[in-house]
């Protein structure tokens, strides 16, 4: 009979797939906020969630990830979405056109490199169009939704957030430590969930 693997025994496996997957549901907000990538299925879904007016704006961020020199392309439906994007907000901001979003609805910004710089960057985006963010969504990469909720927690300590997350690459809460590029992308977002936060955390308590 085969036997249960012992890290699924201890409940690890649990652990972390309940800290790292945020996932609720979608509710009436201000706005949805759009990290950065490659992939059209989180802009795809957040149009769907503005067709459906859970939200009057649509913040998509992103210019080139600090780890290339220049755009990656379109990683899906690039027949779809053939356009010449120098960016990952020029890239999202298309597939929410696309799909029916009004261009007035869209505050992008796209200049950031990284997620930290996604959440902090969109804030001084909206701070310039002088919009006040109360509620907001986050659509985003499921692996990737807890570092993106504390992030944008940072950037916009006076809104309630929640995560509506879309899953990218076939890796999910139930999967994920099944296959190496599961554990890899989950376990990576668990460490930098630590170490990226250390220098804030410590600013603020010491």
């Amino acid at each position: 009979m085969k036997q249960t693997h012992p890290l699924k025994q201890m409940e690890i496996i649990t652990d972390i797939s309940n800290f790292i997957f945020v996932s609720d549901a979608p509710e009436t907000v201000d706005a949805i906020f759009l990290p950065g990538g490659s992939y059209p299925e989180p802009p795809e879904y957040a149009a769907e969630l503005y067709r459906k007016k859970y939200a009057k704006w649509l913040i998509p961020s992103g210019g080139v990830s600090v780890k290339r020199d220049k755009w990656p392309g379109v990683h899906a439906k690039a027949d779809r979405y053939n356009g010449d994007y120098q960016s990952d907000c020029e890239f999202f901001t298309d597939v929410l056109i696309q799909n029916g979003v009004p261009a007035d609805a869209i505050i992008g910004e796209n200049l950031s490199g990284h997620t930290r710089d996604n959440a902090f960057l969109s804030r001084k985006a909206v701070d310039e169009k002088g919009i006040e963010i109360k509620t907001a969504l986050i659509v985003c990469k499921a692996f990737h939704a807890r570092r993106c909720l504390m992030l944008y927690q940072m950037a916009f300590p006076d809104a309630a957030i929640k995560v509506c997350p879309v899953h990218c690459f076939n890796i999910t809460k139930e999967n994920w430590y099944k296959s190496e590029q599961g554990i890899d992308r989950v376990l990576g977002e668990l460490a930098r969930c630590g170490n990226q936060f250390a220098g804030d955390i410590k600013a603020y308590l010491l």
